[in-house]
């Protein structure tokens, strides 16, 4: 469905949900695809980030694939194998894992999760283009909005 001949009435008539989800499976295909041209995954980078003191993790201590799952559980998405994922970044040195089975992000992991953050500003920039920021936030906010009025306890 394209929007380009579609009048803003019957626009609005349009069931929000269609256009969350429709926009929701493009932009993780896009945020993954861009990801996997720089040589990693989007569930590699959550598990850095949730295991690193310097960003998610509360208090930098291990965490184990049952509660990496559970802190990610908002997001992560069915396909994203967490154990697969983690062994890869075992393998670079990236994490290391204890006899308890924590997985503990390593010195070059930290360097690693940092340098990967860096391209997530051009990832933002190239969705967002053509959109003034007003117009973006105006969006969120009107989502927000629906999410209120449907019971929704995310907001």
């Amino acid at each position: 469905m394209t929007t380009q001949h579609i009048s803003d009435a019957r626009l609005a008539a349009q069931p929000a949900a269609y256009w969350t989800g429709v926009a929701y499976e493009a932009l993780i295909a896009f945020t993954r695809a861009e990801q996997a041209k720089r040589g990693y995954t989007q569930p590699q980078f959550w598990l850095l980030r949730n295991l690193s003191k310097n960003d998610l993790s509360p208090d930098g201590l291990g965490m184990t694939i049952p509660d990496l799952q559970q802190a990610m559980s908002t997001y992560l998405r069915s396909e994203d194998d967490l154990e697969s994922e983690a062994e890869v970044l075992l393998e670079r040195g990236w994490l290391s894992r204890d006899t308890q089975g924590r997985l503990w992000i390593t010195e070059p992991g930290e360097k690693a999760r940092t340098d990967l953050e860096q391209y997530a500003p051009a990832i933002r920039d190239r969705i967002h283009e053509g959109i003034d920021d007003a117009d973006y936030v105006t969006t969120l906010k009107v989502l927000q909005q629906m999410l209120r009025n449907t019971g929704s306890t995310l907001v």
